[in-house]
């Protein structure tokens, strides 16, 4: 019954219900072995019957005479729930005459000889809501505090902590009985019952228990201390000014022996004074309980911690320095993820006063990755954050890029493509922004470059050192490294003389050792074997092995850097060594469209490849001034501007998250409320802010409000009212019905049946109710997601109507959708790893631009509300007026699953339509459609609007 729940859930699979008659004659069997299992299985029976909502209002007399007397544990523990949910009162509301044997016989079981049973009759109890049940029972429950075994004393300090906080009048002296009992018991678990009752019935006498004993909180138990850690933060809340009293018994417990003491004393204390010392003490702490856990998921979270302790004191820089050198400590952990939270934690703790501290450290841990033989994934990964670390420091603080620069060009010629990458996108913004790097970053990048084994890396190098070298020294070094890596020039007669030398013989020639054979007639013969050896593929150069790969894009690349060294080789070289470094560069373009336009690569060259490197080739030759000036100082202007515009985006990011206060704020005076009372300042803020602003919502807000999450389920002329109130938690849905009985009639088995479509998985269902006429109740019902798929609730309502004989009244409910919404968080991601997921998700949904909306800005706002997703795109790419707009969305579910979406949107010259399309790629086939469904649905509202 939905007024009388069961604590205890029995799976019973019934091939065929049994009526109450058999379950009766089941009882009834005489005494025996085999008649135990018997009464077993029909207790059983009638439990599940009592729960699915059957009367059985002959059963109670038969389980006191047939029952009741057996000792068998298993009866005794069925018997304690048949009497939590058989009915104790009659219809006028008296106590049945029944339950006085049922009394007796709790009684005898709180006298039990078996310790156990003495203990399970206890717990019992405290689920007891019957005054006239549990008074008589009050003298034994409070001898059980006498008990010699625990497992009875703490059972009974919880009986006697319900029972007073339900019925006080049966025990009015509980607080003062529970000090007494305190004060001679030893045992850790029924002191600790004991001062949780006390915390919650009598607070001062807790604390006149605690400050007797405050010397030896040291050793007492952790599930003691935690209980001691409680109190004294409730107390702290309630009473501002006992908190000088306590922070030396909390300072005290930083140390303790257990984990969860540590963190709980750790967040008391922060919370109780906000000096220096006391944050360092709990910062402390947290750091030594991230090194010494072995679970991550209490690593991330005890650095959660951390993340928000170091916010609230941002401007403590001893704190900052201190925490940078401990947190470095936790970079000995095997998961990434902590690996990962701790650097980003890292990158906010770095200050003019730690940063060499911090890099020399980081640098020492990249040259031990570096160093490692075998590298999984994780450590690949790890190599990747190490070197973006080391970027954002020497970005940000330029004095330690002299530091840093050569530890990371170790990296170019790594097996670790992102890791390069990192690398490369640091070397070109240090190289534009410190010019006294450029030549020591050139000369490295010079002997890194034959190394180099991925394409994007090498083509970025080729970039920069075309772009930087200057000088005559750098120039004929930058062309002589580019001659070793193309190889033997021209290609294409290369390649051809090397791959027929064994057929014309100019290979290198072995004489092999000579063998004796026998032959067919067995007469011996003497075999020589000449071998020919021809070059491998390993000593053919990287870039050349990409050329006949067909990755020709890389030869327009390399067509680019020649093209700059020869339009800024020195007029001092004379014109002999200029022309010798012209047909140089056009020997090696025109041997690569050769090479591009034969049979010999594995793809051959594109139209617009072959276009550039005959650019290329003409302007060497012409050098038309226009060009020349686009290829010497345009280029690096807009690298220069791109890096400018990156860098005034972090720092808007920057001044976004600094808390400013207006010049008219009002001014909060500390020290009338309480030196290190935060919390009480932040509740002054709150009623002030409530007192001059007021507390009315905008019409907008109303989405917030928990109206937008109620549901109607039926009709207002159904017999059935019902409407449900969805919670959601995030793995977990909680649907509060209300049910209105709208009928004079008395609707008995009202039953809500509930069934779900998709990733969707009912944990519970509703309990059958008895509704009187015009009267409502509330049914809860849980559900668990499992991914964020779209979802869908549905079902109905069934019931029997009183006086009535037929059939059963069925109302069918309205559907319920599960909001994609409620999972999806906005995130961000760097441009690379957008582009690595957009190629590995498989699944996509191309959803048609179609709004009433003539703003390209104004609909990419609606698009991010509705989606709950981040925008990639700069906002300085999403300005000006050229009737196309193009932007890369972002977010994450809960589950851990990625979403991205990019949008194309074109706006009619004439009508100012936008037309276009939004394409969503997920993991998941129901990622994609289920963000697609949503805002399809968000552009028909806008429309109908």
């Amino acid at each position: 019954m939905a007024d009388q729940p069961c604590s205890v859930l029995i799976n019973v699979n019934l091939l065929t219900t049994p009526t109450e008659q058999l379950i009766k004659q089941d009882f009834e069997v005489a005494s025996s072995p085999k008649s135990i299992l018997t009464k077993i299985q029909a207790l059983k029976n009638a439990i599940l019957l009592m729960q699915s909502g059957e009367k059985l209002p002959g059963i109670l007399m038969h389980v006191i005479r047939y029952v009741l007397p057996e000792q068998d544990r298993t009866i005794k523990k069925l018997l304690y729930i048949f009497w939590e949910i058989v009915p104790k009162r009659d219809t006028t509301g008296k106590l049945l005459t029944e339950m006085i044997l049922v009394c007796d016989a709790y009684r005898k079981d709180l006298l039990h000889p078996n310790e156990f049973i003495r203990g399970s009759t206890l717990r019992f109890l405290c689920k007891l809501r019957e005054p006239e049940l549990l008074e008589p029972l009050m003298p034994s429950i409070r001898s059980r505090l006498e008990d010699k075994y625990s497992y009875v004393r703490r059972n009974a300090v919880l009986a006697l902590y319900t029972i007073y906080r339900s019925f006080e009048f049966l025990v009015p002296d509980a607080p003062e009985l529970i000090q007494g009992y305190l004060e001679s018991e030893q045992d850790p678990s029924c002191k600790r019952n004991a001062f949780i009752m006390l915390i919650h019935t009598d607070q001062q006498r807790a604390l006149v228990h605690l400050q007797s004993c405050i010397d030896e909180i040291g050793s007492f138990d952790d599930i003691l201390q935690l209980v001691i850690v409680e109190l004294i933060y409730k107390v702290c809340q309630a009473k501002p000014t006992e908190r000088a009293k306590f922070i030396r018994t909390v300072y005290n417990l930083l140390s303790s022996n257990s984990a969860s003491v540590r963190y709980e004393a750790a967040g008391t204390l922060v919370t109780l004074s906000s000096t220096p010392t006391a944050v360092r003490a709990a910062a402390k702490c947290y750091v030594d309980l991230v090194v010494h856990e072995s679970d991550n998921n209490v690593k991330l979270v005890v650095l959660d911690k951390l993340v928000k302790l170091q916010a609230d004191h941002c401007n403590d820089l001893a704190l900052q320095q201190e925490l940078s050198m401990d947190v470095l400590r936790i970079l000995g952990s095997t998961d990434i993820e902590v690996r990962q939270k701790t650097l980003d934690f890292l990158m906010c703790l770095i200050s003019l006063r730690n940063v060499k501290d911090v890099v020399s450290l980081l640098k020492k841990e990249v040259i031990r990755t570096y160093s490692e033989i075998d590298k999984d994934q994780s450590t690949k990964t790890y190599q990747q954050l190490l070197v973006k670390a080391l970027h954002q420091c020497g970005v940000h603080f330029p004095l330690t890029a002299e530091i840093v620069v050569p530890v990371l060009m170790d990296f170019l010629s790594e097996s670790n493509e992102k890791a390069a990458e990192s690398v490369l996108e640091f070397i070109r913004e240090a190289v534009a922004r410190f010019e006294n790097l450029q030549p020591s970053i050139i000369e490295k990048l010079l002997i890194s470059l034959p190394a180099v084994k991925s394409i994007s890396v090498l083509h970025a190098g080729l970039w920069i050192l075309g772009e930087y070298c200057t000088t005559k020294t750098q120039i004929l070094a930058l062309i002589e490294v580019i001659a070793k890596c193309v190889g033997a020039l021209p290609i294409v007669d290369t390649e051809i003389r090397e791959s027929t030398l064994l057929w014309k013989g100019e290979g290198e020639f072995k004489m092999a050792s000579n063998q004796s054979r026998v032959t067919v007639d067995g007469t011996y013969a003497t075999q020589s074997a000449l071998a020919t050896t021809i070059a491998s593929s390993d000593e053919i150069p990287q870039l050349r092995k990409f050329l006949l790969a067909g990755e020709f894009f890389l030869g327009a690349a390399l067509a680019t850097s020649l093209t700059k060294i020869t339009l800024r080789m020195p007029a001092a070289s004379g014109a002999l060594g200029q022309n010798k470094l012209n047909a140089q560069c056009m020997l090696i373009l025109t041997s690569i469209i050769h090479l591009g336009r034969s049979s010999l690569p594995k793809r051959p060259i594109s139209d617009d490849d072959v276009d550039w490197l005959s650019l290329c080739i003409r302007v060497i030759n012409d050098r038309s001034p226009l060009l020349v000036d686009i290829f010497t100082r345009a280029c690096r202007s807009s690298l220069q501007h791109m890096i400018g515009t990156f860098l005034r985006m972090e720092l808007t990011e920057t001044k976004k998250t600094l808390i400013r206060t207006d010049v008219d704020a009002l001014i909060n005076f500390s020290h009338l409320v309480n030196v290190n009372d935060n919390k009480a300042v932040d509740e002054l803020e709150l009623s002030l802010l409530q007192a001059t602003e007021g507390t009315k919502k905008k019409e907008s807000d109303m989405s917030t409000t928990a109206l937008s999450k109620v549901y109607q389920l039926t009709g207002f002329s159904d017999p059935v009212y019902a409407e449900a109130y969805i919670n959601v938690n995030q793995y977990d849905i909680v649907l509060d019905v209300l049910i209105v009985n709208q009928t004079p009639d008395t609707l008995q088995n009202l039953t809500l049946e509930l069934a779900t479509l998709g990733d969707l998985k009912l944990v519970d269902k509703a309990s059958p109710i008895t509704l009187a006429g015009n009267d409502f109740c509330n049914s809860k019902v849980q559900v668990k997601v499992a991914s964020t798929e779209t979802g869908i609730i549905f079902g109905n309502i069934v019931y029997d109507i009183t006086g009535v004989s037929g059939d059963r009244s069925c109302v069918v409910l309205n559907d319920i959708h599960i909001d994609i919404m409620d999972y999806i968080v906005p995130s961000h991601c760097s441009d690379s790893e957008f582009r690595k997921m957009w190629a590995e998700f498989e699944w996509e949904n191309k959803v048609a631009i179609q709004t009433n909306l003539v703003d390209m800005s104004t609909y990419l706002s609606h698009l991010l509300t509705c989606t709950n997703m981040a925008c990639l795109t700069p906002d300085q790419a999403l300005h000006g007026d050229c009737g196309f707009l193009a932007a890369n969305l972002y977010a994450k579910s809960v589950f851990g699953e990625d979403a991205l979406a990019n949008v194309s949107v074109e706006q009619d010259a004439e009508s100012r339509v936008l037309t276009g399309h939004i394409r969503i790629r997920a993991k998941s086939q129901g990622m994609a459609l289920s963000l697609g469904d949503k805002i399809t649905i968000c552009q028909k509202k806008e429309q109908d609007a």
